[in-house]
């Protein structure tokens, strides 16, 4: 039963609960969960930077409670629960949630650890400097204005901001039925696209992507890969995958993996957590040990590795498993007008541009009324106290006048003056009516009728008023520009890194144990004339440099290893490193097994270049006397596990690789003191897969030692070396050219005296030799010290043998002619005393220890004036720390 008079009205439930959700789901889109596109910001972080306006908590100001200022805003703007308020004003306030922070807070603000903040009562806030901008002008009608909840106060609809807040900060919000997420941009780059764009309103997405490079997030790490970037720019969609920044350490006697950034939105103690988990089920195998060292002054997690570990391959399983690797999916989803729409870069910029040219309308509207205005009151100022008459006049109207009403009637009719006017005259102190302020209101009305002429050609000059948008912009960026923190990693990507990456000359060094490094050509460059030269690169015990060589950064560096397997890296992917720096662990760089050791490297031209790859050929041989020429085609897309180059079987090993240009001269030498020598011709080529043919015929218990390629047949010659310390130099010619798989020709006498052949190399008198004993002794000889002699001798003693030493290698320090050039250009650097030097004694024999290594052993002057040099430099650190610092 219902009582009289009520009226029930039937309605469908189902039209009902259509238009009530209609009604949320708007609301929740224009009142909660989206930006707007002109100041990039949602409903409550617009009412958080207004309330603390309302009760000027600026940057210069002391900071106030939180809860008053979330009182505030709750009390006037936002009708919803404090918390809402105070989580979004503690996000404003975090250095790793936003990368230009809006609010400056004292107190516990929460951390990277999702540790949470104080409570509102304990913490203090104020505006930062860059939200000044944000609320710049408000004051001066720029923005229009709504009613609050109860219709009691005024809240701005939009910030006039400066800032580019939207692009900048970005901004991310489920609604209902869609949601938004918009990657951070450094603002320095931001602003150079939106000036880009003013002076050219057609530009293309693709000429802005050279402002504004990629997003730039406040926890740095690195953008790996440049496809997700380029779709998120272009259609505002795309998946962009980022990585924590990392690098290797040695700590103790065991490598590590350190983490300096992690990706953006990560929980760095939460990611601990899961890798500890992941680790103790056996899911990431290799790690001992995961310490966090973060301080206050920046993050540090060190993943320490087992000694049998391989830093590649457990970095891997930890970007794989791990959210070292994460992906951020940008979806630009903002209100234009009111409305939820998908933007692209330059639609945000678009928006952004017309919002401050309104804005700047606006401003210069309110500045032109407030000019005139006062024009209008300076015009009656000069009207009646013009002159001494007038003014006399004035004071009798006012004196005699019953009222101020009738004084005010009487100045108009007098003096023609408007009621504004006339009411600024009953205003005025008697201080203002001396001859000398008269003087400063006529200074202030010519001063005003400039200002009124120079606004209003602002509002009739629209290339002006964009000009000053540009202006203010770059002032912006003056102010608060600064460098990005994201590293973009474009290699990961599909993106074409040729035209990101300049094709500089860098000089590469990799010692005899295999630590690499590329140092930028014009280091060299520019050393001083004379002296001593800089301190050589730190190399550790028993090691030297090996191979010094020029390269290009679009080149490859090819690795063989011994069980047949062939590596990649570009140079550009080598760390760089000072000319002093001790340089990676080739075995950190790429995946390789532990028990599996380096053998040859090879450096080629850009693998992309088809005639090149085509035209140049990779010979290997074995320790069995198989030689296999392939193709440089079949090793020209890399992997990152490697791939196969020769299948070795058992007791058998790769001794060495070396490139070929289809014209050289291939010599094998045995160590019962064989040598072969053929045109590389012989050797037709085969594929990546198969196992090669012979290259010299063995007899019983013998074993080639090595290969050399000679391309200039008349003047390279061949160094061969003996266990027991005998070797000799002989012409090329000498050895006569036979077929592939013959048993070759004596090159050494072998016998008890002089031990097996243990290195074969081609030199020339330019060359360098590095002789290392078993015992730890290195040797420096320069080769033309040592003569050309016959094929069949014995050779001569090389180097003087203590009781059961026996030479374990020899090593030939290649040096390439262009890096050559430009170091004795600069001067005598201790850094080349791996070339030859030709004031050398005729042998050095030093303990082959830290910088001795490369040091210049002849010249016992030079080693003195280093080692004082290293006392200085280490002041009384161990040699191991400063190495580690070279290394960093």
């Amino acid at each position: 039963m219902h009582t009289e008079g009520e009226r029930l009205i039937p309605i469908n439930i189902v039209d009902e609960m259509k238009s009530s959700y209609i009604d949320y789901s708007m609301s929740v889109i224009v009142s909660r969960a989206l930006p707007d596109v002109r100041d990039g910001l949602k409903p409550v972080h617009r009412r958080v930077l207004y309330g603390m306006y309302g009760l000027n908590v600026f940057s210069n100001r002391k900071h106030l409670k939180s809860a008053r200022i979330v009182g505030d805003v709750l009390g006037k703007y936002h009708p919803h629960g404090d918390t809402s308020v105070y989580d979004a004003m503690v996000r404003m306030a975090q250095p790793w949630s936003l990368r230009y922070q809006q609010v400056d807070g004292q107190g516990n603000f929460g951390s990277m650890d999702g540790d949470p903040p104080a409570a509102m009562r304990y913490t203090e806030a104020r505006l930062r400097k860059i939200s000044d901008e944000i609320l710049a002008d408000l004051d001066k009608d720029t923005v229009d204005f709504q009613n609050n909840f109860d219709d009691s106060m005024t809240e701005p609809t939009v910030m006039p901001t400066k800032i580019p807040n939207l692009l900048v900060n970005g901004a991310s919000g489920i609604a209902v039925g869609m949601a938004t997420n918009m990657a951070p941009h450094n603002l320095s780059e931001s602003i150079d696209a939106i000036v880009a764009y003013i002076e050219n309103k057609e530009i293309t997405i693709d000429e802005l992507m050279k402002h504004i490079i990629a997003p730039d997030f406040p926890t740095g790490g690195i953008i790996y890969g440049y496809d997700g970037v380029r779709d998120a720019f272009h259609t505002g969609r795309g998946r962009i995958v980022l990585r924590a920044k990392v690098g290797f350490e040695e700590i103790g006697n065991r490598n590590a993996i350190i983490v300096t950034e992690v990706p953006y939105q990560v929980n760095k103690a939460e990611m601990i957590a899961r890798t500890a988990e992941l680790v103790k089920d056996d899911k990431i195998p290799g790690i001992y040990e995961i310490r966090d060292e973060s301080d206050r002054t920046g993050l540090r997690v060190v993943y320490e590795l087992k000694h049998d570990a391989i830093p590649n391959v457990v970095l891997n399983m930890l970007y794989k498993y791990t959210s070292l690797q994460t992906s951020f999916s940008v979806n630009n989803i903002a209100l234009v007008k009111g409305r939820p729409i998908q933007l692209n870069v330059k639609d945000i910029i678009h928006h952004f541009v017309d919002h401050r040219h309104e804005v700047i309308v606006r401003r210069t509207e309110y500045d032109l009324r407030k000019a005139k205005e006062r024009a209008h009151i300076l015009e009656g100022f000069m009207k009646v106290i013009g002159t001494q008459d007038d003014l006399d006049k004035a004071i009798a109207i006012i004196r005699h006048s019953a009222n101020p009403a009738a004084a005010k009637e009487g100045l108009i009719q007098e003096f023609d003056l408007s009621d504004i006017q006339a009411q600024a005259i009953l205003d005025l102190r008697l201080a203002r009516l001396t001859g000398m302020e008269l003087d400063k209101i006529r200074a202030e009305y010519e001063e005003i009728m400039t200002m009124i002429k120079d606004l209003e050609d602002i509002l009739s000059n629209e290339p002006r008023r964009y000009s000053i948008i540009k202006e203010e912009m770059l002032e912006m960026k003056e102010k608060y520009g600064d460098e990005r923190r994201s590293v973009i990693d474009y290699s990961g990507g599909e993106m074409s890194i040729e035209d990101l990456i300049p094709d500089e000359k860098v000089v590469l060094t990799i010692s005899h144990a295999g630590y690499i490094k590329r140092t930028s050509l014009s280091e060299y460059k520019i050393q001083s004339r004379g002296g001593v030269g800089n301190r050589a690169a730190t190399t550790r015990d028993e090691d030297f440099l090996e191979y010094i060589v020029a390269a290009t950064n679009h080149q490859y560096m090819l690795f063989f290893t011994e069980k047949g397997k062939c590596f990649w890296l570009r140079v550009f992917e080598i760390p760089e490193g000072s000319k002093t720096a001790k340089g990676r662990a080739v075995q950190n760089l790429i995946n390789i097994e532990p028990d599996d050791k380096i053998k040859a490297y090879i450096r080629t031209d850009d693998l992309k270049n088809t005639e090149y790859i085509n035209q140049m050929n990779v010979v290997m041989v074995t320790k069995n006397g198989t030689i296999k020429k392939t193709s440089l085609e079949a090793y020209s897309r890399p992997r990152t596990n490697g791939v196969n180059a020769i299948e070795i079987r058992d007791n058998d090993q790769l001794l060495g690789a070396r490139l070929t240009n289809g014209t050289s001269h291939i010599m094998i030498a045995t160590k019962n003191g064989k040598c072969i020598r053929f045109p590389e011709e012989k050797a037709r080529a085969v594929g990546r897969g198969s196992i090669g043919v012979r290259g010299i015929s063995l007899e019983k218990g013998d074993e080639a030692i090595g290969m050399i390629v000679v391309n200039d047949l008349e003047n390279d010659t061949v160094l061969v070396v003996s266990e027991r310390g005998y070797g000799k130099r002989t012409a090329v010619l000498d050895y006569r050219e036979t077929n592939r798989g013959g048993k070759g020709v004596i090159t050494l006498n072998v016998t008890e005296k002089t031990g097996n052949l243990i290195a074969i190399q081609s030199v020339t008198d330019e060359d360098g030799l590095m002789i290392i004993n078993k015992s730890g002794v290195a040797i420096r000889m320069g080769m033309d010290e040592m003569r050309v002699m016959g094929r069949n001798t014995q050779g001569v003693k090389v180097i003087n043998l203590k009781k059961n030493d026996e030479i374990a290698a020899i090593a030939k320090v290649e040096m390439d002619s262009d890096v050559a050039e430009v170091i004795e250009e600069g001067e005598e650097s201790t850094e080349v005393n791996t070339a030859p030097d030709s004031n050398n004694p005729e042998f050095s024999e030093v303990p082959l220890t830290g910088d001795n290594a490369i040091s210049n052993l002849g010249d016992p002057e030079v080693l003195r004036k280093i080692e004082e040099e290293e006392k200085e430099n280490n002041s009384g650190e161990t040699p191991e720390s400063s190495e580690e610092k070279s290394e960093d």
